[in-house]
């Protein structure tokens, strides 16, 4: 990395995402100062922009926030924590009634009233979509264009964090590299909303360039993280020859679709079991050889295009038609339920950093998230760290900015070959099946790229599977079938101590 061009003192948290989490924390300070640092242009490149499925909410006459909650714990898998769950889902249907007053434009009914959706593992319909299946991108247009119009928030585009600044034990900054140089951001506090680690395995639905960015910058800080090995693979993937995958929502099969192999034989008697359930019984097939299909033909058929037009574009695109063909169909990384841990406020065990969204830990998700929580969870806890930081000194008065900038496009970055090597090893040995051998097999062959966060955050989840001597939810030790007491792993600084970067 280049020398520190230049500091800068912000009035106020430096928040590193532009992502559903990071806007909400953003727009909930207001009018307290912030500046949100983004990867790319804000409102592009996220994994929230590409969430097909929607929001979670206790909402309809047949529905209670009690229900949703024990929904989330049946599927976590013994790992939730109970009052985690009970807070963020209360929350969800304020959450809902927050991001229509910024504009988001909510799928509704012939009387106005907010359409219902069923996916896996809800005993409900509570799935609330915006534009069919581009939920995500409907409320990350909103709440970026709700940022732009505040003037608390300063916005810099096209700026990459690389290491967080600490003295005395506190976080006091970050150094990002810009086009322009390496500039050191100091302020009050740090808010990681950098999103999952999808991108560690050649199989995933996530943008590329998430690959545990955030979660290696805390380790280097001193943060604890917690359950790093616990991923979940999502059932449907559409399985095409592209990097990432498309993804095919769960609310396609709450719509009727489902899941054969090549003989037309049903995978699954229930297409709408748990993720973790649904990915291993197709890997299961994919074993034996056969291939996986999503039968959409005769539910929701004539409808699909109309119900999910995103998804029945890149069907299209890749020559498939949804009311005629089946779609094939791969178990692929989707959602980090571990990350940096946090208490309720988004504090991280190092004072001075917080995390909000998939880069942290919250206890919501537990083993394996339900669907449709994670955008909940975004906005849940992205106004609730913002709450916090709003009862604490944050700097200098209230309404000061740095001002936006966009930076110049650094170049288009050549393919890291050394990310490549990494993806191989994470998805050989510690995908969607594991087992002691390869695991210890994976920590020698990543022990050479601990400087690198990819292979930092490889190796701490290849530690992570190793030391979970068991199965639970998401986490399958094919040497350990059984299901052993519950219990949080969770790893810091001093595992690497003297070898990590």
């Amino acid at each position: 990395m280049s020398g520190i061009k230049t500091q800068v003192v912000v009035p106020g948290p430096v928040i590193i995402g532009a992502g559903l989490a990071g806007l909400s924390c953003a727009i909930e300070l207001a009018p307290a100062p912030c500046l949100v640092v983004a990867a790319g242009r804000i409102g592009t490149g996220t994994s929230t922009g590409w969430a097909q499925g929607g929001m979670a909410a206790a909402i309809g006459p047949d529905d209670s926030p009690e229900l949703h909650a024990t929904d989330t714990i049946a599927a976590g898998a013994g790992l939730c924590e109970e009052s985690v769950v009970r807070r963020i889902t209360a929350a969800a249907p304020s959450a809902i009634d927050w991001l229509a007053t910024l504009g988001a434009r909510w799928d509704r009914d012939q009387d106005g009233g907010l359409k219902r959706g069923l996916e896996g593992a809800h005993s409900r319909r509570r799935i609330v979509h915006a534009s069919g299946d581009d939920t995500g991108a409907e409320l990350l247009r909103a709440t970026a264009e709700a940022a732009r119009e505040l003037a608390s928030i300063s916005i810099w585009e096209r700026v990459h964090a690389r290491r967080l600044v600490t003295s005395r034990g506190r976080v006091v900054g970050v150094d990002v590299d810009t086009a322009e140089g390496t500039i050191r951001l100091l302020c009050s506090a740090v808010v990681l909303a950098t999103g999952g680690i999808g991108g560690l395995f050649t199989h995933t639905t996530n943008p590329l360039t998430s690959y545990g960015q955030g979660m290696a910058m805390a380790y280097r800080a001193g943060a604890v993280l917690r359950d790093v090995e616990l991923v979940q693979f999502h059932p449907t993937a559409l399985n095409l020859d592209v990097d990432p995958l498309p993804l095919v929502s769960e609310a396609v099969r709450g719509e009727g679709a489902i899941l054969v192999n090549e003989l037309g034989e049903r995978v699954l008697d229930n297409p709408l079991l748990a993720r973790d359930v649904v990915a291993r019984a197709e890997w299961t097939q994919l074993q034996a050889g056969h291939s996986i299909y999503l039968d959409v033909r005769d539910a929701p058929g004539a409808r699909f295009a109309e119900i999910f037009p995103s998804i029945h574009a890149k069907a299209c695109a890749a020559g498939l038609n949804p009311v005629t063909d089946l779609l094939p169909v791969t178990p692929a990384a989707h959602y980090h339920m571990g990350g940096v841990l946090v208490d309720r406020r988004g504090q991280s065990t190092v004072p001075g950093l917080f995390a909000i969204g998939e880069v942290a830990s919250t206890g919501l998700h537990g083993a394996n998230r339900l669907a449709s929580n994670s955008l909940l969870e975004a906005v849940v806890c992205g106004r609730a760290t913002a709450q916090y930081l709003r009862t604490i000194p944050l700097g200098s008065a209230t309404g000061r900015t740095v001002g936006d900038r966009v930076f110049d496009e650094s170049g288009s970055p050549d393919v890291d070959p050394r990310l490549t090597q990494i993806r191989q090893i994470v998805t050989a040995r510690a995908g969607l099946l594991r087992n002691a051998s390869g695991l210890l097999k994976a920590l020698e062959e990543l022990r050479p790229y601990l400087d690198h966060d990819a292979g930092l955050i490889g190796y701490l989840l290849v530690s992570g599977a190793l030391e979970r001597t068991e199965s639970r939810g998401a986490h399958t030790r094919t040497d350990f079938p059984t299901t052993a007491d519950p219990r949080h792993t969770v790893v810091s600084a001093t595992l690497l101590k003297g070898r990590a970067a």
